[in-house]
């Protein structure tokens, strides 16, 4: 039987046509995508598309902030630029100020009058020699001209809820309750309030979302994961509310590492239990590396493909953890948080000395920020929340800036491309595609040959495919099951060369680009190009 007499009868249970359809790729090389439009797995939460910033290198200080009195342009000291480009994308939530920052920081420097705010070492001062980097330029010494209320600035401005990380570590469970009161009491109701009323704000932030520290495993405190158990326990027991529902973030483990996921529900659910119904998120941090970091620009084949799964493990970090949570909560009222995710490689590529941990981000890095993100979306009831690491001049950034230059990187167009996601409600779709076979360390090595994810809100159907392969073309053939289409349109983001990226002086040398899709019907044929994303947006009939 023909393939396309095979899905026009579509009579076949689901595994079956799976079956049929890997035996057909083995011997034609060609690839199938089958979505299932009446069988949704769950509303994919706006908060997956997320963002995270920090006091480190150049995040804040050249990144975000500029300041009031800078001849860049800006709002109130946020620069401008990255104000507009931000509401492009939509983003839904803002991480703040950390990161291992978060637990060396005190909110109460970041208040009040900016002349008036004292200057501390920045947690991420890494040379014994201060004075030498300090004249070198690069921000070991924080000024807290960037707090509370400019990152709140920020939020609203960008159109963010925003989300806190308190700092467990250094201080002292009465101080998050004045925080969280300093931010929530209604107008002219503490000492609080008025304090955040004579800095310009006198209606309360409403802050929703607080991290209880992070990654308390190391840079957190070095906790085990009973001794922040309990710390957890007292840090959110009996927090001012002020009308709010909170959402109290604990501060999971590193990868896969499940053995602190279980002992940390172990301690809550052994004696005195812990039922606290603010508690709804789990915090999980996963970065992508290969072996040695490598460098963001200067990478062969086999380090592009072992960057990728690296990144693919995630999904099987998310299904490991759910399954131990479930354990001890078995309504799985508390979701997975990926609060910090994105590729990590040495130095050497920051558009700026000063900006520590600075890296270019090319397609290579889009590819797994969207194969990330696609992963997100095939699992909403487990991920309530995630946060790319970072905004902006760090890891896996979306923006690049320096001075009064800033531009978008290819991650900045995944976001851009996959925020109709946002909301919607995911189906179940399948992916079949030959393997991709490579040589890695003497030994074969393989990775999928196509993947990614679908949802759908009111009459459009998006979805979202990464094509991991550097060379080769994937000719698909799409089904609709349950639905067919009167038009589509397609925005594909690949590059000339896979290490393809933007610079302030060649800003859109990786950008999307627009391609025709000839699709009516519930079956209609697409060509994803080798090493690209793409979004197909379909219009439902």
């Amino acid at each position: 039987m023909r393939r396309r007499e095979f899905l026009k009868g579509a009579a076949a249970t689901s595994s079956a046509f799976v079956c049929s359809f890997s035996r057909a790729i083995g011997k034609g090389g060609d690839s199938y995508i089958e979505v299932f439009v009446d069988e949704p797995i769950g509303t994919i939460s706006q908060n997956i598309y997320g963002h995270f910033t920090e006091h480190i290198g150049g995040v804040i200080y050249d990144g975000v902030w500029v300041g009031e009195n800078s001849k860049i342009a800006n709002v109130h000291g946020i620069r401008k630029a990255l104000l507009d480009r931000l509401k492009e994308i939509q983003p839904p939530i803002i991480r703040w100020p950390g990161g291992c920052f978060a637990d060396s920081y005190d909110w109460k420097d970041g208040i009040g009058p900016a002349q008036g705010r004292p200057s501390h070492t920045n947690f991420w001062e890494v040379d014994p020699d201060a004075r030498r980097l300090h004249e070198k330029g690069l921000q070991i010494f924080d000024n807290n001209a960037f707090g509370t209320n400019e990152f709140i600035r920020l939020c609203k401005l960008s159109g963010a809820e925003p989300y806190l990380a308190a700092n467990l570590r250094s201080l002292p469970a009465i101080d998050f309750d004045r925080w969280v009161e300093y931010c929530n009491s209604p107008a002219d109701s503490t000492m609080l309030a008025k304090r955040r009323a004579a800095s310009g704000f006198a209606e309360p932030f409403d802050v929703r979302y607080w991290g209880i520290g992070n990654e308390s495993w190391g840079c957190g405190g070095n906790f085990t994961p009973e001794d922040y158990a309990s710390e957890f326990r007292r840090f959110t027991s009996w927090v001012p509310e002020y009308g709010q529902d909170l959402q109290f973030i604990a501060s999971g483990p590193n990868g896969d590492d499940m053995d602190w996921t279980r002992r940390f529900f172990e301690e809550l659910s052994t004696g005195h239990a812990y039922k606290n119904p603010h508690f709804s998120g789990w915090s999980v941090h996963h970065y992508s590396r290969v072996p040695g970091d490598g460098d963001a620009l200067q990478f062969a084949e086999k380090e592009w493909y072992e960057l990728l799964l690296s990144g693919n493990r995630i999904e099987q970090i998310i299904t490991d953890h759910w399954a131990v949570m479930g354990e001890y909560d078995r309504d799985h009222r508390i979701k997975l948080v990926v609060d910090e995710y994105g590729s990590w490689y040495r130095e050497g590529t920051e558009v700026d000395a000063t900006h520590i941990f600075g890296q270019q981000i090319t397609i290579r890095d889009a590819v797994l920020t969207a194969l990330t993100l696609d992963c997100f979306n095939r699992n909403p009831e487990k991920v309530s929340m995630a946060n790319c690491a970072q905004l902006v001049n760090n890891l896996n950034a979306l923006f690049l800036a320096h001075e009064d230059k800033l531009l978008v990187t290819p991650n900045f167009h995944v976001f851009s491309m996959y925020a109709a996601h946002q909301g919607a409600r995911g189906v179940r779709t399948n992916f079949a595609a030959p393997e991709i076979k490579f040589a890695q360390n003497g030994t074969e090595g393989s990775f999928w040959g196509l993947k990614g994810s679908a949802s759908i809100k009111e009459k459009t159907l998006t979805l979202t495919v990464v094509n991991p392969h550097v060379t080769e073309t994937r000719e698909t053939q799409i089904v609709l099951r349950g639905a067919s289409t009167h038009s589509a349109t397609a925005n594909i983001l690949t590059a000339r060369d896979i290490h393809g990226h933007n610079t302030f002086d060649e800003p859109n040398t990786v950008a999307p680009r627009s391609a025709a899709v000839p699709a009516t019907g519930g079956l209609f044929n697409f060509s994803f190009p080798a090493a690209s994303v793409t979004k197909l947006q379909l219009n439902l009939a």
